[in-house]
């Protein structure tokens, strides 16, 4: 099984295939009996949960706002703000990140939404390009903790977790990412004398925040409706759709027929890519456990009587180290099962548990050697792999600083759960 893997990971086959191929290794040559038909049933059962439905709906909402003009009246309304400050450009763009986030709720739309207008203004103001670069894939990981986290989705669907309870952990541990990403940019700017931008004055801010104000309307809809209770996370899903719609194609006007078409396909072709992931990591995680696999790996790894900081700590180990090779979506899938049951037998809260793992998740989307938002920049901003990754390290380094404060001090997950 473990050669299958690397053989067609090494060669750079799609994610699904190494996926299934090493399940049916195990399969044909351990199970024989057992035969193909279970393996398609677990697949099937990975995708038919009723809460994935959220999954096509966010993307969808978050294409048409893309596709629009909320992207660009978000970054005005935050540059007005903060861009005269040391750091200010730069602090702009993690902002609508976090921003951003809580419109698509993955990492690698908001580097592309985010990063595409965002790049250009980095390098003109004095950045480098390795930095800008590192800046825009990092803190776009804060969209897997702002709901609506796809993350947290896939995570909440595999345990039977609160999705709605999951995205309103994730707020607290998103919003002290970017605090600690800002004070670093601060300090940076300033040590490599990064010109100051013009001030904007208040009438230039209130007409941004005039131009911006219904854009706050989807994430306020989502986090709003899911935390007083009025939406569950797939009618919010939905709302959210209506919302981007009603706001691009009747008030601004910005998205014409073959748009919202264009964006619907675009919606199909990732949502089955994700269901196919996720469809084939179930049959994966089912086929490792019925083989006892992780019988033999975990028990001595957590110990006979773990605390829950140790679960906490090795599982955010694994999580980082599997989302640093593979897609962060398969990582959830696969190991959540097998580890879930560890954890909270260690007496690990399965909301701060899921937060944990999301952080993670995100981390690992932008860390060496294949972290998938690497690959996203390559393709977006044409740039070659070492000069993308080269100014990680600070940044990788906040998010496990903060990690670890999330694992220590669970409150900042739990204070508004």
């Amino acid at each position: 099984m473990g050669s299958v893997l690397a053989i067609t990971l090494v060669l750079g086959f799609p994610m699904k295939m190494p996926l299934i191929l090493s399940a049916m290794a195990v399969l044909f040559t351990e199970f024989p009996q057992i035969g193909v038909a279970t393996l398609i049933r677990e697949m099937i059962s990975g995708v038919e949960t009723m809460s994935l439905i959220a999954v096509p709906m966010f993307i969808l909402g978050a294409g048409i706002m893309t596709k629009g003009e909320s992207a660009d009246r978000l970054l005005d309304f935050v540059a007005s703000f903060v861009r005269h400050l040391q750091g200010g450009l730069a602090i702009t763009t993690a902002a609508a990140c976090t921003t951003f986030g809580a419109i698509s709720g993955s990492t690698q739309a908001t580097v592309v939404a985010m990063g595409s207008p965002m790049y250009p203004k980095l390098l003109k103001s004095g950045y480098s390009s390795s930095f800008s670069l590192a800046l825009i894939i990092n803190a776009s990981d804060i969209a897997l903790l702002i709901p609506p986290s796809i993350g947290m989705i896939v995570y909440g669907v595999v345990t039977g977790t609160s999705v709605g309870t999951l995205f309103i952990a994730g707020i607290g541990p998103g919003v002290l990412i970017f605090l600690m990403f800002s004070v670093f940019l601060i300090f940076y700017s300033k040590y490599m004398e990064i010109p100051l931008q013009e001030k904007a004055t208040w009438s230039e801010r209130l007409e941004s925040a005039k131009s911006a104000v219904l854009c706050f309307g989807f994430p306020i809809l989502i986090i709003g409706g899911i935390y007083g209770g009025f939406f569950s996370p797939n009618e919010a899903a939905g709302m959210g759709v209506l919302y981007a719609f009603i706001l691009e194609f009747f008030l601004y006007r910005s998205v014409s027929i073959q748009d919202l078409l264009d964006v619907c396909l675009e919606t199909g072709l990732i949502t089955a890519v994700v269901f196919i992931l996720i469809g084939m990591g179930q049959a994966f995680s089912w086929i490792i456990s019925f083989a006892r696999i992780p019988n033999m790996i975990l028990p001595p790894l957590f110990g006979p009587d773990p605390s829950a900081i140790k679960a906490l700590l090795i599982i955010a180990a694994a999580y980082f180290i599997g989302c640093m090779i593979v897609d962060n979506i398969v990582v959830i899938i696969v190991l959540t099962p097998l580890i879930y049951p560890y954890a909270i037998g260690a007496g690990v809260d399965p909301i701060h548990l899921g937060v944990i793992v999301a952080l993670q998740a995100a981390i690992g989307s932008a860390t060496p050697p294949f972290g998938c938002d690497i690959f996203t920049a390559i393709a977006v901003f044409r740039r070659p792999y070492w000069e993308v990754v080269k100014s990680t390290p600070p940044f990788i380094f906040i998010l496990l600083l903060a990690s670890l404060l999330v694992i220590f001090f669970p409150e900042i997950a739990l204070f508004m759960v």
